[in-house]
């Protein structure tokens, strides 16, 4: 039976969408640098005599000072201090000629992330790879509040580790078999599910993807795996993401969504 017209409609507005904020200044494939900081002065530019040497923008960019309570300046030569500043959800921000820096803080360890807005990597890539539209794999799946908040250290690519508080499970059957999943963390305002299944490294990115529902009511979900996407690690080394809870690693193949770079 063909897919539904507003079905694969909506869909294709989502791709559209992830492609564009993927695409965009703060997206994933500018991504140059990520340097571990300690707090002081710090001169930063590409060339070889910087404290911290980056792999674009000019010989000499200037001197980061980095507090110890975290907050962070940028003095270019010969002008006056640029504060970092942070948005709701984004880390303290400092734009600067074609370049975008960031204070990227995990487990309290802060590293200067560095973004090349005029790219040639973003200017050429070459777009996202999915799966058919499955309905089939729109899923209203049970939404339960867990009796106690439950807090869980989730291991993040490249050995670091984080805490977070689970509050919610979201659970379905599949053949016959119950599923359970955790969101582990909140985007948005929304659930955020780290999940990995059979198409692992063959079709999907490898260490797993995401899912961010937003379609929720009193005691239930939407989980619509056509809208599960790569996590930024799968477009650069210069990211850090979260692996999936043990619960959320599913001995089934869900070939839907978005396939890997």
């Amino acid at each position: 039976m063909p897919a539904d017209p507003d079905f694969l409609n909506d869909l294709a507005d989502w791709r559209a969408r992830r492609l564009a904020a993927l695409a965009a200044d703060d997206g994933w494939l500018n991504l140059t640098d990520r340097v571990p900081l300690v707090p002081g002065a710090q001169s930063v530019g590409r060339g070889p005599g910087n404290d911290i040497v980056l792999g674009v923008g000019p010989e000499r960019l200037g001197t980061l000072l980095l507090g110890p309570d975290g907050q962070a300046t940028l003095t270019p030569e010969g002008a006056a201090a640029l504060p970092f500043a942070a948005g709701p959800e984004t880390p303290p921000r400092l734009a600067v000629g074609r370049l975008m820096l960031e204070i990227h803080t995990v487990e309290g360890a802060p590293a200067l992330r560095v973004r090349d807005l005029d790219s040639a990597a973003r200017a050429a890539f070459a777009g996202l790879r999915y799966f058919p539209p499955a309905p089939a794999w729109c899923l209203r799946a049970d939404w339960q509040v867990l009796p106690t908040p439950e807090a869980r250290g989730i291991a993040l690519r490249g050995g670091h580790a984080e805490r977070v508080t689970v509050t919610h499970r979201a659970r379905f059957t599949h053949a016959g078999r119950q599923v359970t999943l955790l969101p582990t963390h909140i985007k948005g305002g929304k659930p955020m599910f780290v999940f990995r299944d059979l198409t692992a490294r063959e079709s999907t990115y490898g260490a797993g993807r995401f899912l961010i529902p937003d379609d929720i009511g009193e005691g239930w979900i939407t989980l619509d795996f056509n809208r599960a996407f790569s996590p930024p690690c799968a477009f650069t080394e210069h990211a850090i993401c979260p692996l999936p809870p043990p619960e959320n690693v599913l001995p089934f193949a869900i070939e839907a969504g978005e396939m890997k770079p």
